[in-house]
């Protein structure tokens, strides 16, 4: 399979970052640039589209030139309700794609081959995967068969909203990742900013390893 054909990229910035002090903590500064533009520029080799699950006013996403895809479910739902917005965009968008890779938008060193390693493993068996790394595993990085949406949207309506509990009940596997090096220290591949002192360390990462 041709990674660029196959497989739609879905990013998902609909949490609150209450951790960060509210707003989107994907459109703070991290090497000079937003965190998401680092993001979109590392997963948009790997897929043939992206598109942004977020929330409330759409234009502020609007320098990014992506389609920009809410929740369809009412309140706030968690990550879940993201990745069924994603899947759904896909269905009815690129209904020849059988698939979509979700990234949290608060993971700035995300591996550059996150989609390669997904679908090597995919060809041996189960095409439901998700990442792990030595911290644990990480469900919003996932591979996702775009037909397990009406799935999501039964499960959502039902109240289920953590994500780790659906994909362990839903058979997903677990690809594991190595660490990544940044100037010669190695960090989580899956390393998220979630509090302040998070986008401090990897602005110290990036400076460290500035030439």
């Amino acid at each position: 399979m041709n990674v660029a054909d196959g497989v739609v990229g879905v990013l998902l910035a609909g949490g609150r970052s209450s951790r960060m002090g509210g707003g989107d903590k994907c459109l703070r500064p991290l090497g000079g640039e937003p965190i998401l533009t680092r993001i979109i520029g590392c997963l948009r080799p790997q897929v043939s589209d992206i598109v942004i699950n977020a929330n409330g006013d759409a234009s502020r996403f609007a320098p990014f030139a992506l389609p920009v895809v809410p929740d369809s479910i009412a309140g706030f739902s968690g990550p879940l309700a993201g990745v069924h917005a994603g899947l759904e965009w896909v269905r009815a968008n690129r209904p020849d794609v059988g698939h979509a890779v979700t990234v949290a938008t608060d993971t700035p060193f995300f591996p550059a081959d996150l989609v390669r390693r997904f679908l090597a493993e995919a060809r041996d068996g189960s095409t439901f995967l998700v990442a792990r790394s030595e911290a644990g595993t990480h469900p919003v990085i996932g591979l996702w068969p775009v037909e397990l949406a009406a799935t999501l949207k039964v499960s959502l309506d039902q109240g289920h909203r953590k994500v780790s509990a659906w994909v362990k009940d839903h058979g997903a596997v677990e690809v594991p990742f190595p660490p990544v090096e940044i100037n010669g220290s190695l960090i989580d591949p899956f390393f998220n900013i979630n509090k302040p002192e998070d986008l401090a360390a990897a602005e110290a990462l990036l400076k460290a390893s500035a030439p």
